[in-house]
């Protein structure tokens, strides 16, 4: 998917200076079927058997581009894990976008995906890490290959996140995928299920999973958060509407236990939430938005301890209309083309239109 859509909110804070030691050097690795390049992030005196993070960049972004502005190798630093960041090449999509809509690319044994999964193999090998705690998280069209990653390789991650990014599944070519953006496609939670179940012969528990999504999504339709909640909500036996909400730093969210959970900012465009007082800094598709989603989606996998942040529950609209409750059946009405998300939101007074 192109990035083509608004950059950093207004009046974004002041740009800082890199963090010292955040660069990101390049390493080797085979097979390598995608064509894409490795870089990595290892604090000075990591311990073995330390967690792994896997960071998937958006499209027009590089990998270090990417890690400073969601800040990931300053929380390696912090709470000690390794990190991963595979980077897309020209050569292979003009806008350096991961092809998560491409079948070449996101088969299990195949293409991008393949040589994503041989880059984690490095990783845990060449730093001794612990292969039982292995994350990734990626941005729009990093968020729809962290998916893929999830869907093909379960047995990989203890988790994953997915950042204004699509469900497995919603796209096979380029047309599918411009559809998908603009309004994810119309299935059931046991159909998206369905469409990962089918991926390959997983049987084991599958990965913890946190969703982000902006409101004012005009890239990537808010719609696909609901599709990726119920997606994963029904791989999990997870019932729509038995969330615990709350709201975070300005943030909607909806937990179900420590297996699923969303964000939906009601006033956030396309891109990265950050806090640069925290982590990060700002710039295109790295929004300043006063919640830090690398360091809540790093506490919700278990790699830190969760700081409190949330007003009561009884200021934010009942979860059954933010999440639809989806019907195990075909005939799905054209109205519920439009974002229940979005209009649940306008229903309770977060967002103007």
């Amino acid at each position: 998917m192109r990035l083509n859509g608004p950059g950093a909110m207004a009046n974004p804070l002041r740009a800082r200076p890199a963090p010292k030691g955040s660069l990101l050097a390049e390493t080797s690795f085979s097979p390598n079927p995608g064509n894409l390049r490795m870089l990595e992030y290892v604090p000075r005196g990591l311990k073995k058997d330390a967690p792994l993070v896997v960071v998937l960049h958006g499209c027009g972004q590089t990998a270090a581009g990417y890690d400073l502005g969601a800040g990931w190798s300053q929380l390696a630093d912090q709470m000690g894990f390794a990190l991963l960041a595979a980077e897309q090449k020209a050569v292979n999509n003009p806008h350096t976008c991961f092809d998560w809509f491409n079948p070449e690319d996101i088969t299990r044994g195949e293409g991008e995906a393949a040589s994503i999964a041989a880059m984690v193999g490095t990783m845990v090998e060449k730093h001794r890490l612990d292969s039982r705690r292995v994350f990734i998280t990626g941005l729009s069209a990093g968020g729809a290959m962290s998916a893929v990653m999830l869907a093909l390789y379960p047995e990989l991650f203890a988790g994953g996140a997915i950042i204004a990014g699509l469900p497995f599944g919603s796209a096979r070519d380029v047309r599918d995928a411009l559809e998908s953006m603009r309004s994810a496609p119309l299935r059931t939670p046991a159909q998206w299920g369905d469409l990962v179940r089918a991926a390959s012969d997983h049987q084991d528990p599958w990965p913890r999973i946190s969703i982000w999504h902006g409101a004012l999504d005009t890239t990537v339709n808010v719609n696909n958060a609901q599709a990726s909640v119920a997606q994963w909500a029904d791989l999990h036996g997870l019932s729509l509407t038995a969330a615990e909400q709350e709201m975070v730093d300005g943030a909607i969210r909806l937990r179900w236990d420590d297996r699923l959970e969303v964000y939906t900012l009601p006033v956030l465009s396309h891109g990265t939430p950050i806090n640069s007082g925290d982590v990060g800094q700002p710039g295109p598709f790295i929004l300043e938005a006063g919640i830090s989603s690398s360091r809540r989606i790093a506490e919700f996998w278990g790699l830190a301890s969760v700081r409190s942040a949330k007003i009561e529950a009884s200021a934010l609209p009942e979860i059954e209309h933010i999440l639809m409750p989806h019907r195990e059946q075909e005939d799905i009405s054209a109205r519920s083309r439009e974002s229940v998300i979005w209009r649940a939101l306008k229903a309770a007074g977060l967002v103007k239109r």
